[in-house]
């Protein structure tokens, strides 16, 4: 899978390289009139894409003057430059863009966060205007310019909710997000209703502006509200990390606002977030990580953008980038030193440590005081991920024995036990637990998946297993684990033609499965296609997840078939 994943990167290059050199103006290319510019040039991009920001710039460096003819460029440099931590090169190489009179949304957006930064808002404003002008390719773009802009010229409420009321309909939530800040920007009367009303919308997912309601009921002096508030959303939303670490700061008495709603640049700076974590959510983690730097120096004490950029990191496989930025986190108080530490044994195991990793979230879970359920469940969970069965065990039981069947923990705890015990061989007890866990919830399309499938490979309740993982497969259309199973179900009934055509789905959806493929070559063999079916297994055996008892069955069945 690797060697097919670099092949469609190369193509990708080269695919690019041609777009880009049919559209660029024929000044534009007199730059590249040496093969160490065009080398420079395409290197410095392909490296932002996969956020090797340093090495970009080193190659974009080069290419000094390109601006004057080609805005791709600029725009790319910028990039690499913000995402880099040189917001004062990029301040500077904006300015030189204004002289060029280059009109680049980036580099108006970057010259307005650096005088915000430095309490200039009049010039913020002015350029915050420039990039509302400018001819930005993205809807999303001009939202951010519009919203900047009005956020440096907020002059009295009414005012600013009337401008507010101009934004393109488009973005209400980000429009409702704002209208809270802006209220209490002016302490106004209304701020606690609106944030009350926000935080209880049913449609979009707003337990983050929980934390801000109590930080604003705290920077007011009522302590009281603010604590009532966290415990309050703690409830609904337990695992939320600003909630539950500003809970422990404000029971120290510790009140570090680190988030101001009386500041321009800290409400500029979560709008930034915002913009960031939509982009994020759309795999644009390259631009992502241009407005979370950006966000980071007009309020370079907020964690929230650090754990999004950390994240942008981790899912572009930026692994190194990723740790450096949750060792750090981990020192800002015992809910991120807990949170930094699962992160860092996940990167571990991606990175093939898994030993190193397990043991530095046993040490961690061991120096916590008074551990928490959802700790204890991450864990447990931890340690079945990595085949630890008998240790996660104890600690499911631990999880259930404090909880109610309607808690939104029991199914998880119950399927996980159930899982780990069916992996060390008690299966009544797994049973057990997997039949509860679908007792209370029985929509658990991958629980359901998992039972039927035990019960298939013991030759019981086959009729019964296939009837559930019917109704797994309209819960989960075209997942390939319950397509699998399903197509095994039938297998197990002797429904050889049905079977194939589930049991094809699945191989076509998860290429690179032992055991998917040997299903595959089995009822390829019932179907009269025995060259196939050979073809099948024996690809199973060149597969390296391949276990050792399924290439001894394998190769019993290539000398003797079925």
């Amino acid at each position: 899978m690797k060697k097919l994943n670099y092949k469609f990167k190369i193509i990708g290059q080269i695919i690019f390289v041609i777009i880009f050199l049919s559209t660029s103006p024929t000044k534009a290319l007199d730059k590249f009139n040496k093969a160490d510019n065009i080398s420079d040039y395409f290197s410095g991009i392909l490296l932002l894409n996969d956020n090797q920001y340093a090495d970009s710039l080193k190659h974009l460096k080069k290419l000094n003057g390109l601006e004057s003819n080609h805005s791709n460029y600029s725009i790319k440099y910028l990039y690499s430059l913000v995402n880099s931590g040189n917001l004062r090169e990029a301040f500077n190489y904006s300015r030189k863009l204004e002289i060029k009179k280059k009109d680049i949304f980036e580099s108006h957006l970057i010259s307005g966060i650096f005088y915000l930064k430095n309490s200039n808002i009049d010039l913020a404003q002015k350029y915050f205007l420039k990039a509302k002008e400018s001819n930005s390719r993205f809807v999303l773009n001009n939202y951010v310019s519009n919203s900047l802009y009005n956020l440096t010229k907020l002059s009295n409420l009414d005012q600013a909710n009337k401008d507010l009321k101009k934004l393109d309909q488009r973005f209400e939530n980000l429009k409702m997000i704002q209208k809270v800040f802006i209220n209490c920007f002016f302490t106004s009367p209304n701020t606690h209703n609106l944030f009350s009303e926000i935080t209880s919308n049913q449609n979009t997912d707003f337990s983050r502006y929980n934390y801000f309601h109590a930080v604003y009921a705290a920077s007011t002096g009522d302590i009281n509200r603010a604590k009532k508030i966290v415990n309050a959303a703690l409830e609904v939303y337990p695992r939320n990390l600003l909630l539950n670490q500003y809970k422990i700061d404000l029971n120290k008495n510790k009140n570090l606002l680190i988030f101001n709603c009386k500041k321009e640049e800290h409400i500029i700076g979560e709008i930034l977030y915002i913009t960031a974590n939509a982009l994020s959510s759309q795999s644009l983690y390259s631009l992502s990580n241009f407005y979370l730097n950006l966000a980071k120096h007009l309020n370079p004490n907020f964690h929230s953008y650090n754990i999004l950029l950390a994240e942008n990191f981790f899912k572009t496989n930026n692994f190194k980038k990723s740790k450096k930025i949750y060792k750090n986190l981990s020192k800002n108080g015992t809910a991120f030193n807990w949170y930094s530490t699962k992160q860092l044994a996940r990167i571990l195991n991606q990175e093939q440590d898994k030993d190193e990793a397990l043991k530095l979230l046993n040490n961690s879970y061991n120096n916590l005081q008074n551990k928490k359920i959802y700790e204890i469940f991450d864990y447990a969970e931890f340690l079945k991920n990595n085949e630890k069965f008998k240790e996660s065990i104890p600690l499911y039981s631990k999880i259930l024995n404090q909880i109610e069947k309607e808690h939104p923990l029991y199914t998880e705890a119950t399927d996980g036990r159930g899982i780990s015990y069916e992996r060390i061989g008690k299966w009544k007890k797994a049973e057990k637990d997997l039949l509860a866990s679908l007792e209370a919830n029985p929509n658990q399309a991958y629980v359901i998946n998992y039972l039927a499938y035990s019960w298939i490979e013991q030759g019981v309740k086959i009729k019964k297993s296939l009837n559930m993982l019917e109704r797994a497969n309209k819960l989960r259309s075209n997942d390939p684990f319950i397509t699998d199973s399903l197509g095994w179900a039938l297998f197990k009934l002797e429904r050889y033609k049905e079977a194939k055509n589930y049991l094809q789905l699945a191989v076509k959806l998860l290429p690179a499965d032992p055991i998917v493929n040997d299903h595959y070559g089995d009822v390829l063999w019932k179907n009269g296609n025995k060259i196939q079916a050979r073809y099948y297994w024996n690809y199973v055996l060149k597969l390296e997840s391949t276990e050792d008892n399924l290439k001894k069955t394998i190769e019993k069945k290539l000398i003797q078939g079925l």
